[in-house]
């Protein structure tokens, strides 16, 4: 009998973790390796040296791109905290109506079911000089012609990371407040505290595990995008994807694209166990 479940559970944990070692372990080998060789036109050699991680921080352009990826990143994640919160409480504490509060919640996941291509162009719809915007500003008689301030800038960046990624705030959040027990409100009620104490003493504390959940997960997945940026950022949308994408392409030059790739991965990294911890410490205090 011990022979089958041998060999049941080899299967069982052997294939996830071939799986890892070849499509994450091995990837993530092969692009540490590269980062530490040099550049040798027209393509590049093995060599172990500091060189491409020096260049990085050195190079004033290299700075600056990530100084602005994380800018960008860090306003579309407040910025999407700021609309998903008050909607998620909304629908956990006031909607009363089951099939609005579907309804509702249902229209900020469909468009994840949506190519992701078709909703930045969406945005680019919107914001271009012949887009909704501009026809209604000049209809309203705002403006008296097109105006070119709405695209390719960090504001058009902003704007439409937040819409694509919104979706990731909201889902957290509303599980997070969803999962606070009625009676702790009505506790604090009957104690005499008033609706803003209630909120700010205990179901934001409460929710921070989904705060910390949602702005990770916008944090990151704006932080590694280049499409979105690519449609709409224009002369400001040269992100550190962006510029990872154009080392493996037509720079040629895998070794600095590989060394960026691992300052993002830290980075990414670093955000991911700081949420861990700061979920931790909540659900701690929470008990």
């Amino acid at each position: 009998m011990s022979g089958p479940r041998s060999l049941s559970t080899v299967l069982i944990l052997g294939i996830p973790i071939l799986w890892v070692v070849v499509f994450m372990l091995l990837p993530y080998g092969i692009i540490v390796t590269y980062s530490f060789w040099v550049k040798a036109y027209p393509t590049f050699k093995p060599a172990f040296q500091f060189g491409n991680y020096l260049t990085l921080v050195t190079d004033p352009q290299y700075v600056q791109v990530l100084l602005r990826t994380l800018k960008i990143s860090a306003l579309v994640s407040v910025l999407s905290l700021l609309l998903a919160y008050p909607f998620a409480w909304w629908l956990v504490f006031r909607c009363h109506n089951q099939s609005l509060k579907t309804w509702a919640y249902m229209a900020v996941i469909a468009p994840l079911w949506v190519s992701y291509l078709l909703r930045a162009y969406i945005w680019k719809t919107i914001l271009g000089t012949e887009g909704i915007l501009n026809s209604f500003l000049m209809s309203t008689g705002i403006i008296s012609e097109p105006s070119s301030l709405f695209l390719y800038n960090q504001f058009a960046m902003v704007v439409t990371l937040t819409y694509i990624f919104i979706p990731f705030m909201v889902m957290p959040i509303y599980t997070a407040l969803e999962r606070i027990p009625a009676n702790l409100s009505e506790a604090s009620s009957d104690l005499g505290m008033a609706p803003w104490q209630t909120f700010l003493k205990v179901t934001l504390p409460l929710s921070t595990p989904g705060i910390a959940a949602g702005f990770t997960l916008t944090f990151c997945l704006s932080f590694g995008d280049f499409i979105a940026p690519f449609l709409v950022g224009g002369p400001d949308g040269n992100l550190i994807a962006s510029v990872i994408q154009s080392q493996f392409g037509s720079a040629l030059n895998w070794p600095l694209g590989s060394a960026l790739s691992i300052v993002m991965l830290v980075i990414v990294l670093a955000i991911v166990s700081l949420s861990d911890r700061i979920e931790a410490r909540a659900n701690t205090g929470a008990h």
